[in-house]
């Protein structure tokens, strides 16, 4: 063989080695979603998912804004890669998501060793600023590009899984004062229905039974329709559920200032749209949630609790709380267990303010001393685990539809989700995953239930 096949083969070998690229994930669904989509744009640039990041070529954290102490948190696990990087030089390293765009600059001044830097809205850039690294660069893409990423976004893989997240809504609008999403994801924005439904009926061709819709505030989606005219969520949902083996339909997250009418009315009469409904309150106190700049009260969430419950009385509700807000009382927290106790939430998830630099509430001296915020939030969690308790207990002997995903842990063993997103295994055979089958429940407890084939 001469020297030029000898060094044509070699380069053909190499190419045909896959490159490995490790995604670590924090934060919501969204930044799942945005995870599997990120994997499937460098699929055709030779990159594979590994779990080890040892073993990558390329490590990407997909960061959150939202939790305490979140960009210290990517920091700290910077640091923990840094050894990777000096045995392996090659190995690239990227910062995504919410704490790239808020930080972008500051991350690569912090920590030397990143290689790219890409925001929440620019992720299907990726490819070129990789081939950018390759050239010598670093590269930040922090702006929301007039592009809709979607679009530039490769078609979707199929895949073993039954469920599938689909974006159709961005960015927010409302302000909370505790909240970075209006300026880490943008202003609100609602991808066209046709599109949303195109790929839709391709997740559903690949195997999917059930899609759940995502948002920033998801329920405030008005797309607009393949003639131009608005659909609200409500109407998207509707339409969804027209689609041959599509059997379930979810959505998350909701706001309630946003929670129309006609979206009201499909919890009651369209079957496919599941019996669970994640609708954030963060305080029962009127002046909290007043300075949360909530724009709704805690008579007005209940009552449209009251309202949605008529329309589907099995409803399964989970909610969001946090506790110690700046200038919380005694009282105001005492307000948002009588909320909580009078709505019963099936889930929920509880945490103790902390500050987002930027927002209007970072700026706030009253702030709740540590011990008393840490005191209350173990009482609430405390009663939101009693009444999850209560709600997995009271579906022992009831029969439910439930979505079979994967094998369980132990032998014979299948596991999948009820329509009110309850965790359930069975022991059986012959299951399969994107089995949708009747279920009697036979024992409950806190986070999963036990059943058996009807």
């Amino acid at each position: 063989m001469s020297n030029t096949e000898n060094l044509n083969t070699e380069a053909q070998t190499a190419a045909a080695v896959p490159k490995k690229l490790h995604i670590k994930t924090y934060g919501c669904q969204m930044n799942v979603y945005d995870s599997e989509r990120m994997a499937e744009a460098m699929g055709p640039e030779g990159y594979v998912l590994t779990d080890r990041p040892e073993d990558a070529d390329m490590v990407l954290l997909n960061t959150c804004h939202i939790r305490e102490r979140a960009a210290e948190k990517v920091y700290h696990e910077l640091g923990r890669l840094k050894p990777l990087k000096l045995a392996k030089p090659d190995m690239k390293i990227g910062v995504a998501g919410c704490v790239a765009q808020a930080e972008g600059e500051e991350i690569r001044r912090r920590s030397p060793l990143v290689d790219l830097v890409v925001g929440s809205q620019s992720y299907h850039k990726l490819p070129a600023m990789v081939k950018a690294v390759d050239a010598g660069e670093k590269p930040i893409e922090t702006e929301f590009p007039v592009e809709d990423k979607f679009d530039m976004l490769p078609e979707r893989p199929a895949s073993a899984r039954p469920t599938a997240f689909l974006t159709v809504q961005e960015g927010c609008d409302k302000f909370c004062a505790f909240c970075v999403v209006p300026y880490t994801r943008g202003a609100e924005v609602s991808r066209p229905a046709d599109r949303i439904m195109t790929e839709a009926r391709k997740l559903v061709a690949k195997g999917v039974r059930e899609i759940t819709l995502l948002g920033q505030n998801v329920n405030a989606y008005h797309g607009a329709g393949p003639a131009g005219e608005d659909w609200s969520l409500a109407r998207l949902v509707r339409e969804l559920a027209k689609i041959d083996g599509l059997e379930r339909i979810r959505y998350t997250t909701s706001h309630p200032n946003d929670m129309e009418d006609d979206l009201i009315a499909a919890h009651g009469d369209e079957p496919k749209l599941m019996p669970y409904l994640h609708l954030p309150v963060q305080s029962g106190s009127d002046k909290v949630l007043k300075a949360m700049n909530r724009k709704h009260t805690a008579a007005q969430y209940i009552a449209l609790i009251e309202r949605i419950r008529a329309a589907r009385p099995d409803l399964v509700l989970s909610g969001d709380f946090i506790v110690g807000f700046p200038g919380e009382t005694d009282q105001d927290f005492e307000d948002t267990m009588d909320l909580v106790r009078k709505v019963g939430y099936g889930a929920a998830y509880s945490f103790k303010y902390s500050a987002r630099p930027g927002t209007p509430a970072a700026e706030r001296k009253d702030l709740v001393p540590a011990e008393v915020a840490d005191a209350r939030l173990q009482r609430l969690q405390a009663l939101l685990t009693e009444q999850q308790r209560a709600t997995q207990q009271a579906m022992v002997g009831r029969e439910c539809w439930v979505l079979f995903e994967k094998p369980g842990r132990q032998a014979g063993q299948w596991v999948g989700k009820s329509d009110f997103l309850q965790a359930v295994h069975v022991k059986a055979e012959g299951l399969a995953p994107g089995t949708l089958a009747r279920v009697r429940i036979i024992e409950a407890v806190t986070n999963s239930l036990a059943g058996e084939l009807v």
